[in-house]
């Protein structure tokens, strides 16, 4: 019955894209889907609120493929991350789909949104990401007594050329992971589809985007459950089919690139 529940939703949202409603409309149709996925600390209201705002702030939303908006905003819901505001907990980015000639909207999860669900978990006591700069003293080591040590210059850092993050569970364990600048940016550039784009975060928040990279890295090693790998499992995905669970869904395999045409 739940699966059936799914796929007559689905349809009725598809109806509703085809038969002229606009996106706020569609939005205000997934109010009660929206309600029931959000978790306690935030409104219906006040979500929808910020979906509202990121349209206003990224026109392009308004105009991509209605039914990867609304799974990109599902997800979103569902993880309880607040999507394009300064908080910098989650994203919802345009882009083109050169197959179709339509923007279809991808889901992604911020530094601080990621930050957030490692200590959800419940297995992480504390995880940290940090710049290096040209003038800070910074030393580190793997192996099998492995050490790490950053002292940031008091005035005059310089330019950055590394970032590490470190993790320590509740029982003890820890781990860190080090990339350089060059690293992360080769990095991005392979696996992230948002990081030629003119909305991406790359461009508006690289610091915070750099240690995002060097965490989902680190937490690799972390002794965390299924569903927070889950979880990360759904950073920079694209959908087009809303459920009740959004990591049921299967992300669709697009060949995309960065909507440009509002450049700077």
């Amino acid at each position: 019955m739940a699966n059936e529940n799914i796929i007559a939703k689905t349809v009725e949202k598809k109806a509703a894209t085809k038969s002229g409603k606009n996106i706020n409309d569609l939005i205000k149709s997934m109010q009660p889907e929206i309600k029931k996925a959000l978790p306690e600390v935030m409104t219906p209201e006040r979500f929808t609120r910020m979906i509202l705002t990121a349209i206003r702030t990224t026109p392009q939303l308004g105009a991509c493929e209605p039914m990867s908006f609304l799974a990109a905003m599902m997800q979103a819901a569902q993880l309880g991350l607040e999507p394009n505001t300064p908080l910098g907990q989650a994203y919802l980015l345009p882009y083109k789909n050169n197959a179709r000639g339509e923007t279809t909207v991808q889901f992604q999860i911020g530094y601080k949104g990621l930050i957030d669900l490692a200590y959800r978990s419940g297995e992480i006591e504390s995880i940290q990401a940090h710049c290096v700069y040209d003038n800070d003293t910074f030393e580190f080591e793997y192996g099998l007594e492995p050490k790490l040590k950053h002292i940031p210059a008091k005035a005059d850092r310089g330019n950055i050329f590394a970032v590490y993050a470190i993790f320590r569970t509740k029982q003890g364990g820890y781990g860190f992971e080090v990339m350089s600048i060059d690293d992360i940016n080769k990095h991005a550039s392979k696996y992230s589809k948002s990081f030629g784009s003119n909305y991406s975060p790359w461009k508006t928040s690289f610091e915070e985007m750099a240690k995002k990279t060097v965490v989902k890295k680190v937490l690799k090693y972390a002794p965390l459950q299924s569903n927070i790998a889950r979880t990360i499992s759904a950073d920079e995905t694209i959908k087009t089919e809303i459920s009740d669970d959004m990591f049921e869904v299967a992300p669709n395999i697009i060949e995309v690139e960065a909507d440009e045409s509002e450049a700077e």
